[in-house]
């Protein structure tokens, strides 16, 4: 048998409440505590071990309980991840007064323009160093091979080119099946990874 159980129902059959959160808010919370990194481990503990443990702890297992058993091993980690996040949505309500519609402008522009032709300056550049060290030519991708995540050829093998970051990222969307360049950034330039 298979059936959907939807997180409304989880909610229902554990018997828990769920806060409601005013349009946009909770989108904000979570952009804030991004950047601030208040529910990291440090902070309020690795969940998934915490609970574990909570689990095997022969106590009744209810929410409140829950509470109760965590709370009595994190007694301020509320109020630490709470000053954290909270500090850091200050800092968005005092920005968003900023941005107005030129801003916005600015931004779309610079997103299009500079960060799209500095991406692939960088790709280009890979590219080409790499070639230089092969001993043959590159070339960067047709739009209908970039369609199919190639961002370009040294001699005839294809490659796709993105930040070694990319690899961390466990929700693409997208399958690349040629050989993969990694860079990472660093104050003087560029590290590269080649694929081989």
């Amino acid at each position: 048998m298979k059936y959907i159980l939807k997180s409304e129902n989880i909610v229902a059959y554990n018997e828990s409440d769920e806060f409601k959160f005013p349009k946009y808010t909770s989108q904000l919370i979570n952009w804030a505590n991004q950047n601030a990194q208040g529910t990291r481990t440090v902070v309020v503990g690795q969940m998934s071990e915490l609970f574990q443990e909570f689990l095997a702890s022969e106590e009744d297992i209810t929410i409140e309980n829950w509470r109760k058993w965590y709370t009595k091993r994190y007694p301020n980690a509320f109020n630490m991840a709470t000053d954290k996040i909270f500090a850091q949505v200050q800092n968005l309500r005092d920005a968003i007064p900023l941005i107005d519609r030129e801003m916005v402008m600015h931004w779309v522009e610079d997103l299009v323009i500079n960060k799209t032709f500095n991406g692939m300056y960088v790709q280009k550049a890979i590219l080409a160093s790499l070639a230089e060290k092969r001993g043959c030519t590159f070339r960067l991708a047709t739009p209908a091979e970039e369609s199919l995540g190639i961002d370009g050829y040294v001699g005839k093998t294809p490659y796709s080119v993105k930040p070694d970051s990319y690899k961390a990222m466990g929700r693409l969307s997208e399958s690349i099946d040629v050989k993969m360049i990694y860079y990472t950034k660093t104050k003087t330039g560029l590290t590269i990874e080649v694929e081989e």
